[in-house]
């Protein structure tokens, strides 16, 4: 499950020590230009025993290769080996308007990242002269005086998962080749490989076979109930419309929105375009009416069991190891609960 990063952080503690009694084994803590993640992964780890705490996601250009090492290791150490490293690139919008760092080569970027922290977490000097990641600084710049170190703590994991949140091609490529697990958005098992699927499918031809199986998540929101019908099913998936369309139409500019080209993919080119146009023109609540419901339905876990079984096998077959639930309705113990009976 994800935490939203918009508010309400402590009160959603107690709902995550809840859920972990019942089955729930991760939880994810976003960021974007909100509170940093790291310090609720910390909040997370003193008031739960056994969940797995991520962040989803942090970007790689806030924070320099040797420093996301540095935190990763500390909140593997806060919370006994329970963390899991998840990156991105987040978008030239918050990367330039609110960190003030030029966003280049984003694939790279991570893909330094990720071999930089490997070689912290295994306590190696730091030299790396990569694209993007140049440590210690080359001859010329700085002072001169700069030394290759390694981490001073012995870190309680060497191999940290990390898990990279992709979505354009050369990027998924990068994830199915080197990192721990993949988390995409919008993730549609009857049409992602419309989308990612020769770039997966290349990545996973370059994995290093050290390197255990990719996971991949995949999910939404969560509601079993056998008296849903098809109506009253899409009026709680309609809940799911404004942040579709936050996501299509305004999380970046014309021609440089990913999830408008994630929806592209899949097939509603005209309906991403009217989200897009409609949001950028400030009408939201037509923007989220746009919203094929078709794609709410296959994104999501909504319906009476028969139906939820249906989509889990869906899911399965796609490859999601992971599924990413966020249980709406007044007992969302219970739908965990009864997802992981459905599952077990």
């Amino acid at each position: 499950m994800a935490l939203s990063y918009s508010g309400g952080f402590k009160e959603s503690v107690q709902k995550v020590a809840d859920l972990e009694k019942a089955g729930l084994d991760i939880v994810w803590v976003a960021e974007a230009y909100s509170f940093d993640a790291i310090s609720q992964v910390g909040y997370l780890a003193a008031k739960t025993e056994r969940i797995q705490i991520g962040t989803g996601i942090v970007n790689v250009y806030s924070r320099t290769a040797a420093l996301m090492a540095m935190t990763a290791a500390g909140c593997d150490y806060v919370s006994d080996g329970r963390f899991i490293l998840g990156l991105g690139a987040s978008g030239p919008q918050v990367v330039e308007g609110f960190h003030g760092v030029p966003y280049e080569k984003p694939a790279k970027r991570i893909q330094e990242y990720i071999e930089a922290c490997r070689m912290v977490w295994k306590r190696e000097p730091l030299v790396y002269d990569g694209d993007t990641v140049k440590v210690p600084l080359p001859a010329g710049q700085g002072t001169g005086l700069g030394k290759a170190l390694k981490l001073i703590n012995h870190p309680v994991r060497k191999d940290i998962p990390i898990w990279w949140a992709s979505l354009k091609e050369r990027a998924v490529e990068a994830t199915a080749a080197t990192a721990d697990g993949w988390l995409p958005i919008m993730f549609i098992p009857e049409k992602f490989q419309q989308v990612w699927g020769g770039p997966l499918k290349a990545g996973l031809a370059k994995r290093d076979p050290s390197l255990p199986r990719l996971e991949i998540s995949g999910g939404g929101m969560l509601c079993i109930d056998d008296s849903l019908d098809q109506a009253a099913a899409d009026k709680i998936l309609d809940m799911s419309r404004p942040n579709t369309a936050l996501y299509v139409g305004g999380m970046g500019a014309r021609g440089k929105n990913f999830y408008n080209d994630i929806a592209r993919g899949y097939g509603y080119e005209e309906e991403a375009i009217e989200i897009q146009d409609l949001y950028l023109d400030g009408k939201k609540d037509e923007a989220a009416a746009a919203v094929p419901a078709e794609m709410l339905r296959l994104q999501n876990l909504v319906g009476p069991k028969s139906l939820i079984k249906e989509r889990l096998g869906a899911f399965k077959e796609a490859g999601v190891t992971v599924l990413q639930v966020n249980p709406v309705g007044k007992d969302p113990v219970k739908q965990v609960e009864m997802l992981k009976d459905m599952i077990g």
